[in-house]
């Protein structure tokens, strides 16, 4: 028997969500059109030129940061992915993608940055992104629907939340590991907080800050079949249906384009930052 009363836990997030939902109505529907706008806009761009056209163009881009192995897999996967028949959704994919890799990296830097800045800062940060991290994906989907209705607005911000802490914590590392020595030197030659940031910590910061972002947009890709359980369009929707309706053969096709999506990606974003190193 439980002599302790239950605590109403439940009862209190309800009550804060549908306050949130009666008084900031509003904000959340600007919001949402904005988050649309934006992800209908990549869409629209991925979609505009042919796919042998988008092709040719990324494999240049592949040679350029990753030469030729890089370049052969990317021509070679796209192709695939495009016989296959499921371009228009891999490019609606991509699209979520980018916009929420894109909103977690604007919002992640600087709450990084100002983490590192202060103690009192990264003790509130810290436990809130352990709590980011290890609450399931499913639950995020909730209060997303909630505010944001069906759609794929609400798959942006599930993503968003399950994929910014990588960015926040390893932006806040690499400025951290920045050593102390250099950072004298930048104060005694009459550096300000600002230039001493962006001429020191930062350039210095920035392969750890670039494996904080690869990760982030792995996992916001990784949060694509979990978004189209509430209506985000792309290849995730493609796995979901044919998981429900057990077509194997349809699965592991949508399944290999969101590999070779991923792998491309992940290649993209690490030997971005190798290759301005190079040039460097």
């Amino acid at each position: 028997m439980n002599f302790i009363p239950k605590i109403p836990l439940a009862d209190w997030i309800e009550f804060i969500v549908d306050w949130m939902e009666s008084n900031l109505g509003g904000f959340f529907e600007g919001l949402s059109k904005i988050i649309e706008s934006v992800v209908e806009f990549f869409s629209w761009l991925f979609l505009l030129p042919h796919p042998l056209l988008f092709i040719a163009i990324f494999g240049i881009l592949a040679y350029l940061i990753g030469k030729l192995p890089l370049t052969l897999f990317t021509v070679i996967g796209f192709l695939l992915i495009d016989n296959l028949g499921y371009w228009t959704e891999t490019m609606n994919t991509l699209g979520l993608v980018v916009t929420s890799g894109i909103i977690s990296v604007v919002l992640g830097i600087p709450i990084g940055i100002w983490s590192a800045y202060s103690k009192n800062t990264h003790r509130i940060i810290s436990p809130l992104l352990d709590f980011m991290q290890t609450m399931p994906a499913f639950v995020y989907l909730l209060p997303a629907v909630t505010f944001f209705s069906l759609g794929v607005v609400p798959g942006v911000i599930a993503s968003v939340i399950f994929a910014i802490p990588p960015t926040i914590r390893l932006t806040y590392l690499g400025i951290k590991q920045v050593s102390g020595e250099l950072t004298e030197a930048a104060d005694a030659f009459g550096s300000t907080s600002w230039q001493k940031l962006f001429k020191v910590e930062l350039p210095l910061a920035m392969p750890t800050m670039m494996a904080g972002v690869n990760q982030t947009i792995m996992l916001s890709l990784s949060m694509v079949v979990i978004a189209s359980m509430i209506g985000a369009q792309g290849i995730g929707a493609t796995v979901y249906r044919a998981v429900t309706q057990l077509k194997i053969g349809q699965g592991f096709e949508a399944g290999m384009a969101v590999v070779v999506l991923a792998i491309v990606l992940d290649r993209f974003t690490q030997n971005l930052f190798k290759s301005k190193k190079r040039g460097a």
